[in-house]
């Protein structure tokens, strides 16, 4: 796979990736129709925000085989399909989530056998169209009761093999990617990152940091909430099946305070020049140890309203401007800056 890129990289832990700040997520592009969609969506749509992000320079899409139960990596092998093999991404895939062909709408199941991974990578193989995975990851502990020492054991086997580059962990604790870590080095880690969900910043974050391991976070933006076009009126209009229409913070109190957080954005994004979605994925890249940060899209338009966060560099002034931000609003959970970051507060970034 190609990584040339007009946009800045960085190194993705010691994999010799180098990767844009910004990837294109991949899960909404599932489509509805499973237990945790985004709603319909027009496939079309999906390729057409894969090929804009791909030739304006994004070098890496993350999906998993559970969006849209396989549909999110048709999606991406039909996109890439036409590609030159030297002008295509990464393409970052996980497992460790299973699904009931006959129950489609339950909850995927955590399952981290051995025997599983096995029949999911040659699944994520053959929908992808590819030989081999960039990076492969578990997309959660496994909740079957396979240790994680077994699970992580398969993943690294398959990196010996040559079926992946590199295997990481998605929503694992540091317990957990310590006690990895004495197995083999793990190459990422996906957590959820953004100024609503700070907690991977306390501990997770500075420990990669520490050892050489990449992050890549995920929902930066806070599932559209932190785009500065979110509203209350869409939050009530969400349909059934979006799964933002049943999570806590897209309902009260908690979408209050997250909207006054969008709106106490604003101030940074005049600054720039840039929209208030950059800057919140802005703010998770300024954190020393985040390699990139995953952006949804639907459709070729949002991706070009994504795309300044690419390049997007805050500055001191502007992160302790988004920390009184958070304070001011009671946003989320979790530390206000990088650990060592400190400085007055400037009140002419906020009111």
């Amino acid at each position: 796979m190609s990584s040339r890129t007009s946009f800045p990289t960085r190194q993705l832990g010691v994999t010799g990736m180098a990767i844009t700040r910004i990837g294109l997520g991949a899960w909404a592009m599932g489509g509805n129709g499973w237990a945790v969609g985004w709603g319909p969506q027009d496939d079309a749509d999906s390729i057409g925000a894969i090929r804009r992000a791909v030739e304006r320079g994004i070098n890496w899409i993350d999906t998993a085989a559970v969006y849209g139960l396989g549909h999110s990596e048709d999606i991406v092998r039909r996109a890439l399909a036409s590609m030159p093999a030297a002008e295509r991404p990464y393409v970052f895939t996980k497992c460790g989530l299973t699904w009931s062909a006959e129950h489609p709408l339950a909850m995927p199941r955590r399952t981290g056998a051995p025997a599983s991974i096995r029949r999911e990578i040659e699944g994520s193989l053959r929908r992808l169209g590819v030989e081999r995975i960039d990076l492969y990851q578990i997309h959660w502990p496994a909740g079957d009761g396979t240790p994680l020492e077994a699970y992580w054991g398969e993943l690294l086997e398959l990196k010996r093999e040559g079926k992946v580059g590199a295997v990481g962990l998605s929503n694992h604790n540091l317990a957990q990617l310590q006690d990895a870590e004495i197995l083999g080095h793990v190459d990422t880690l996906q957590p959820p990152f953004s100024a609503i969900q700070r907690a991977a910043g306390s501990d997770l974050i500075p420990w990669c940091a520490r050892n050489g391991t990449g992050v890549i976070v995920y929902s930066p933006m806070q599932s559209g909430l932190l785009t500065g076009r979110f509203s209350m009126a869409r939050a009530r209009a969400l349909p059934e099946d979006d799964w933002r229409a049943r999570n806590a913070e897209f309902a009260s109190p908690g979408i209050e305070r997250n909207l006054a957080l969008a709106e106490a954005l604003k101030p940074v994004a005049e600054r720039h020049g840039t929209t208030v979605a950059a800057v919140a994925v802005g703010w998770t890249l300024a954190w020393p140890g985040v390699t990139g940060a995953i952006v949804g899209a639907r459709n070729a338009a949002q991706v070009n309203g994504l795309l300044g966060a690419a390049e997007l560099e805050l500055d001191g002034e502007d992160m302790a401007a988004i920390a009184g931000a958070i304070e001011r609003t009671g946003a989320g959970a979790g530390p206000l800056r990088p650990p060592g970051e400190s400085g007055a507060l400037p009140a002419n970034l906020f009111g």
